[in-house]
């Protein structure tokens, strides 16, 4: 017996056919928009077994970024800051292709790389030679309502303790306080973290 397929004119297969056509378009269709039944971005693992992209941290002071998978590739950029968040886009065998926040790519080997959460604030508004940078307002509480605890300058790394998928409590320095999540780099936009 043949397999129906879309193009099968057999009367008897033309309703088994119509069916399959259907579900394979489908499943096409929801593949090619990598959205779930919810409309939300469908998750995908890494070699790792963990979601991609996602956000982690550098475990060391220095931490080669290299121009593909592996010690043979050449050092394009050495990170030197230890706690700096990048964002995991790629993974393959042990080695993970990250971006940091000024959007420069490269490969970090696995090991080097933390869970802890951390994030830049504003970095995008970091102003590099000049004088006074754009300040962020961590507060007390998470309202915009709530009292100071302190300003902080853009491109200064904090501490993630949690996020509402509004707002984040981090720690900075000797402050613990709020902070609207959308002037972090290294938290996503409504993501909660616990």
């Amino acid at each position: 017996m043949r397999e129906p397929s879309c193009t099968s004119t057999a009367f008897e297969t033309v309703g088994r056919a119509v069916v399959a056509c259907a579900l394979a378009a489908l499943l096409a269709l929801v593949g090619a928009t990598g959205l779930s039944a919810q409309g939300t971005p469908a998750p995908a693992a890494g070699a790792s077994g963990l979601p991609v992209p996602r956000f982690v941290s550098l475990k060391s002071d220095r931490v080669n970024l290299r121009q593909g998978p592996g010690t043979e590739y050449p050092t394009a950029w050495v990170f030197r800051r230890a706690g700096l968040p990048v964002e995991v886009v790629k993974e393959f065998e042990s080695w993970r292709q990250v971006r940091d926040a000024e959007g420069t790519t490269g490969w970090v080997l696995g090991s080097m790389l933390s869970g802890r959460r951390t994030a830049v604030i504003l970095p995008w508004e970091v102003k590099v030679g000049q004088g006074q940078q754009t300040m962020a307002v961590l507060r007390d509480d998470d309202s915009a309502r709530a009292g100071e605890v302190a300003q902080v300058e853009a491109g200064v790394l904090a501490s993630i303790i949690s996020c509402d998928g509004k707002w984040c409590r981090v720690s900075v320095g000797g402050f613990r306080g709020y902070i609207e999540q959308v002037k972090l780099w290294g938290a996503y936009k409504d993501e909660v973290i616990k």
